[in-house]
């Protein structure tokens, strides 16, 4: 029995319109034809830079409506994150994950990570928010831990005859205020705090990678591992490129259709110069942290 498939081409090869057969003729036709088989599509979504709220970094504001497309539009087969990312924001780390796996969830789309020189603290966040990480045999993951810094100026401000004025309602209002000496006080409320956000971020990687970590290794001290180590240590689920390991996965013909950030017309003409060359020194010093 034929279909009306066959009718189609047999017309189109009686008119000379394709040599053999229905490959190239066909191709036009996949979208409206229901029953010709396409090609597999691979969304891919980079998240690039330092995690942070507002429109210098990486935020869920930013990111949320390219994600929310990606795995929208044309029903992709799976959605590709490239990740190049030092950290940054805890909560914007984890708004954007949560984000992720919903939206994963929802559409029943696999989520691949394939992590370029970093995903390092809040970037390993995004990349345990995939199914499965793929890293190159150079590449910086884990640093799985919280930080906090900033400078000392009562020195400073007292050699330069400087008076520091602070006037609060609540005794814990003005904790640790640069211009002012350490309060051991202040500094024990600081490190309590980041142990509960440490301890937030450990628990996101066990249950996101459960059954693959390797319970010898201290693997949430804050410590790197590149490429292959990570792969040991089930931080990654091997060494890979995004184009090769999805066609090893999809086929070779499959289609990747790239989502990105549009930028506004003052950012295309450089409006916000200023703005600009501060987040481009800010992402430099977070990068330089592992060395790139």
């Amino acid at each position: 029995m034929r279909g009306p498939g066959d009718t189609i081409c047999r017309m189109a090869c009686a008119k000379n319109l394709v040599p053999d057969g229905p490959p190239a003729y066909m191709k036009g036709m996949k979208r409206w034809i229901p029953f010709l088989k396409s090609e597999k599509t691979v969304a891919v979504v980079r998240l690039s830079g330092v995690i942070s709220a507002g429109n210098r970094g990486l935020s869920d504001e930013k990111i949320g409506p390219v994600l929310e497309k990606a795995f929208s539009k044309g029903k992709p087969s799976a959605v590709a994150l490239i990740i190049n990312s030092p950290g940054g924001s805890p909560v914007q780390s984890s708004l954007i994950g949560a984000r992720i796996r919903r939206l994963s969830d929802e559409k029943s789309v696999p989520v691949f990570a394939f992590v370029e020189d970093v995903a390092a603290s809040g970037g390993y966040w995004l990349a345990a928010a995939a199914d499965e990480i793929y890293a190159d045999q150079s590449s910086v993951l884990g640093s799985i831990g919280v930080i906090s810094a900033g400078f000392g100026l009562e020195d400073f401000i007292a050699r330069h005859g400087v008076h520091r004025r602070v006037y609060t309602a609540g005794t814990s209002k003005s904790m640790l205020d640069p211009f002012k000496a350490e309060n051991p006080e202040d500094v024990d409320r600081l490190k309590t705090i980041l142990e509960q956000i440490h301890h937030v971020f450990i628990d996101h990687v066990k249950t996101r990678r459960a059954g693959k970590l390797d319970a010898d290794q201290d693997l949430f001290n804050g410590e790197v591992r590149i490429g292959a180590q990570a792969v040991k240590a089930g931080l990654a689920d091997g060494l890979g490129h995004m184009k090769t390991v999805m066609k090893d996965r999809f086929g070779e013909k499959c289609n990747f259709r790239t989502y990105g950030v549009k930028r506004g017309l003052l950012g295309r003409f450089g409006a916000s110069a200023a703005e600009g060359m501060a987040g481009a020194v800010e992402e430099r010093i977070e990068f330089a942290r592992y060395g790139l």
